[in-house]
């Protein structure tokens, strides 16, 4: 068979293949720029162009004058880089790359529920598919939803999905009572407030650094609770020489990098283990699996142009709203 039909073509299929040099290779011919999302394997996070946030990478892939965008994550991060760059050819090297919040929030049901409550507004966070951010009002990511909520009146009615425990958390940083949709991410509900404890006792002055999609119980063990790059920042500017992380663990590779002098360990799930709480979606993209999405251009990602039209307000709301802007119209603009 076709090694187009039937790409990987069998276990040796790709054998004698200099990957990382067939990559760059591909990169400079196709114009392509790489992304790779901290949660990815080490390899990829360390032949990218950028490693970061989901976001912050499809803006900065955006401001490139790349033609092909490689996005090494899961498939609403690409759609994100496709709303943001319509004009680029944008490819995932596993179409099967989803999200367990994507997946608990069905645009028809969330429709649904938005027009049970048309007293609320929807602040949806970017863990979702681009057809729910197309029904949002405000897009909000990890480290930009406290401030969004803050500038929104005090009897404003708030609907929030996907993630509940980010939501929760919300809640009790701004004293508000939003409406939780009732997702979680699969990753973040694994780690185990008994064996999390026990590490505590063996580090007893290692800060636990936490992500916000974590259960409450978890984030009442944290030092930090923060976006991924923000968990990065803490525990390299950390005084402390172990640090405890509360997140998928592929990111400790970037900690690893950058302050080689310090120990990190992963927050563990149930067995005691940390191994357990590496997502299986990001898992799903390989190096041969770039390379096969740079060579044939596939699979790219592509976004109706009434949704990402739809989608983009949403986003560029969060923009705004995110860089202070002092009024931001949601209704009727």
């Amino acid at each position: 068979m076709d090694a187009r039909l039937n790409p990987l073509g069998g276990a040796n299929a790709l054998a004698g293949l200099d990957l990382k040099a067939e990559i760059n290779r591909l990169r400079r011919e196709k114009n392509a720029v790489i992304l790779a999302h901290y949660y990815q394997e080490p390899a990829l996070q360390d032949i990218a162009d950028f490693v970061g946030d989901s976001l912050d990478l499809s803006r900065r892939a955006a401001e490139t004058d790349a033609d092909v965008i490689a996005f090494c994550g899961v498939k609403f991060m690409a759609e994100v880089a496709k709303i943001l760059s319509p004009q680029k050819t944008v490819v995932l090297p596993d179409l099967k790359a989803g999200c367990s919040l994507e997946d608990s929030c069905p645009p028809e049901e969330f429709a649904r529920f938005r027009r049970a409550h048309p007293d609320h507004i929807s602040l949806t966070y970017i863990n979702c598919s681009a057809a729910v951010k197309a029904e949002s009002d405000i897009i909000v990511t990890s480290s930009s939803a406290e401030k969004i909520i803050n500038q929104l009146p005090a009897d404003q009615k708030i609907l929030f999905a996907p993630d509940k425990h980010l939501g929760a958390w919300l809640n009790r940083k701004t004293g508000r009572d939003m409406l939780l949709w009732d997702g979680t991410c699969i990753v973040h509900e694994k780690f185990s407030v008994t064996e999390l404890m026990k590490l505590k006792a063996l580090h007893p002055a290692a800060p636990v650094l936490a992500h916000p999609e974590c259960p409450a119980a978890i984030l009442d063990l944290a030092h930090y609770i923060g976006a991924t790059s923000g968990i990065l920042n803490y525990a390299l500017n950390s005084p402390e020489p172990v640090v405890i992380v509360a997140t998928e663990p592929n990111i400790i590779h970037q900690m690893q990098l950058k302050a080689p002098h310090k120990t990190f360990i992963g927050a563990p799930g149930a067995d005691g283990n940390c191994g357990c709480n590496m997502c299986p979606f990001m898992a799903l993209n390989t190096m041969e699996k770039l390379y096969l999405s740079l060579r044939d251009l596939a699979p790219q990602i592509e976004v109706p142009e009434d949704v990402r039209v739809r989608a983009k307000v949403s986003l560029d709301r969060m923009l705004a709203m995110s860089a202070a802007v002092s009024a931001v119209p949601i209704k009727g603009d």
